[in-house]
């Protein structure tokens, strides 16, 4: 049992990140309609910012997290204006291309920058686990948890009440309506940019403080497609529940059956358990049916 709940933790940590990834991820799709493939190499920058900014400019750990949301947000609006406004109108596929594109040259800037080799963040939470319900659990797991949860609920309020998340959610609903009724679509793709480029800066900083950062962090970007495939491509809710049951499953199946079969089964379930979801229910457990008449 105590190993059962060691890896529901863990899977709940993972999950959780993997949550708030996917809804940068879904931020982006349903606001713009791109599927963006740079997703895992925003995270990879934030970490490196926000790891670059406590080492070499030795700046406290929490006014570098705020420094680096800073960055992360311009760097997202400076993306769309950059990149992604010169694409409005052209074929999606040539757009999913740029984004592909744009994943290696992030790649490729971050090498030159900070190297390959693994680097870790000074000591920032307490060592001492926590005990809880005779489980040992790392302070930065729980702070993690808590962060991400903060991150959701703030977003979901924002969305909900605001009037940029109302604008937000109109485009997403219709463009050609939000444009009717006054809205500027342009600045609404660049803030959905700006907020992915943050919520993954957010996720890496805390992968990083875990895992230590290298250029592997990206692949969290691809991970977090099963998770948005099973919630829903265009769902905000999905995408939250869909991380988290990943993260779950994924840390049961390294548990239990890597050990049996010599490994390699965590990596790979993530994308045998999207084929599956995608057989059965193509659209997700919370995704829009698209019903086309002909």
């Amino acid at each position: 049992m105590e190993l059962f709940f060691n890896l529901l933790v863990t899977g709940l940590v993972v999950g959780s990140i993997y949550a708030l990834l996917a809804l940068g991820f879904t931020l982006i799709y349903k606001s713009t309609g791109v599927v963006n493939f740079a997703h895992g190499e925003l995270l990879l920058l934030g970490a490196y910012v926000c790891l670059h900014l406590t080492v070499s400019y030795k700046i406290p750990f929490i006014p570098s997290f705020i420094l680096t949301f800073i960055f992360m947000f311009l760097f997202g609006f400076i993306i769309e204006r950059v990149f992604l406004r010169r694409m409005i109108g052209e074929p999606i596929i040539a757009i999913i291309m740029l984004t592909i594109g744009l994943s290696s040259l992030l790649k490729s800037v971050v090498q030159v920058f900070w190297g390959t080799d693994t680097r870790v963040f000074p000591k920032v939470f307490p060592s001492e686990p926590v005990n809880l319900f005779g489980i040992k659990i790392s302070l930065v797991y729980i702070y993690s948890v808590i962060s991400v949860a903060v991150s959701l609920i703030v977003f979901s309020v924002f969305f909900k009440k605001s009037k940029a998340g109302v604008a937000m959610r109109a485009v997403a609903s219709d463009q050609q309506a939000a444009l009717s009724m006054g809205i500027e679509i342009k600045k609404v793709f660049a803030l959905a940019w700006a907020i992915a480029a943050v919520v993954s800066a957010v996720g890496g900083v805390f992968v990083g403080n875990i895992n230590g950062v290298n250029t592997n962090l990206s692949q969290f970007g691809l991970k977090v497609f099963p998770a948005v495939i099973l919630g829903g491509l265009d769902s905000i809710t999905g995408a939250i529940i869909g991380g988290v049951i990943i993260g779950i499953l994924e840390n049961f199946v390294g548990g239990y059956v890597d050990p049996l079969i010599g490994g390699g089964a965590k990596e790979v379930f993530p994308f045998i358990f999207m084929i599956i979801v995608l057989m059965i229910k193509p659209y997700g457990l919370f995704g829009t049916e698209e019903v086309e008449k002909v």
